[in-house]
């Protein structure tokens, strides 16, 4: 990557800093960061009564080795959000490729989800635990951080585990994709619709 900028001429570069230059549309910022394929994960926690409730995520991502941290933004307000704070705990559930219909029903408002998936509680926290994730990790909450219309939350992970034999749901221009085969297998016969594919 030190590289990248060789034989560049960086003095062509413009003299205007972000503040100066006009922001991108709501509906076009949707484009832009919906080219980028996600996996879907179902964020699990439990209220003050220890009803467990969850959400569905795609902004998930690593963050460090040392410690192990990850992230995942939502939007405000958000009730599991108010019971991740108060319980100061999570698990994050990565869903295989057959689970758009969890994905669905965790998307939407709806009291006593966990009530229709088939779920256990996480071997360390006790929080639901999705047994339709291909992979899973259980978090202690690190901080949240306020993020205009969304709140950023990092997790430490204290366990989690993946199967290597499943394949993850993907996300990709706002739809559910199936990613059938790692790109290295392709060659010069396949095409994109031998790999990825929708619903």
């Amino acid at each position: 990557m030190e590289d990248d900028m060789a034989g560049t001429d960086v003095t062509a570069c413009p003299a205007t800093t972000p503040e100066q230059k006009a922001g991108i549309e709501p509906e076009q910022f949707r484009r832009v960061m919906g080219s980028l394929l996600s996996g879907v994960c179902i964020i699990g926690s439990a209220d003050a009564a220890g009803a467990p409730c969850g959400l569905t995520c795609s902004a998930v991502c690593s963050v460090s080795l040392e410690p192990p941290l990850l992230l995942f933004c939502v939007k405000t307000p958000s009730s599991t959000l108010d019971a991740i704070r108060a319980r100061g705990a999570f698990v994050v559930s990565l869903l295989d490729v057959e689970s758009h219909a969890i994905s669905d029903l965790f998307a939407k408002p709806a009291p006593d989800k966990f009530a229709s998936v088939a779920w256990r509680g996480a071997a360390h926290t006790g929080l639901p635990l999705i047994d339709a994730a291909l992979a899973h990790a259980e978090c202690a909450v690190h901080d949240i951080v306020e993020a205009g219309d969304h709140v950023i939350v990092l997790g430490r992970v204290l366990a989690g585990d993946a199967d290597p034999r499943r394949f993850p749901l993907g996300y990709w221009r706002r739809d559910y994709m199936r990613v059938l085969r790692p790109v290295d297998f392709l060659d010069g016969t396949d095409t994109e619709a031998d790999w990825i594919g929708e619903f």
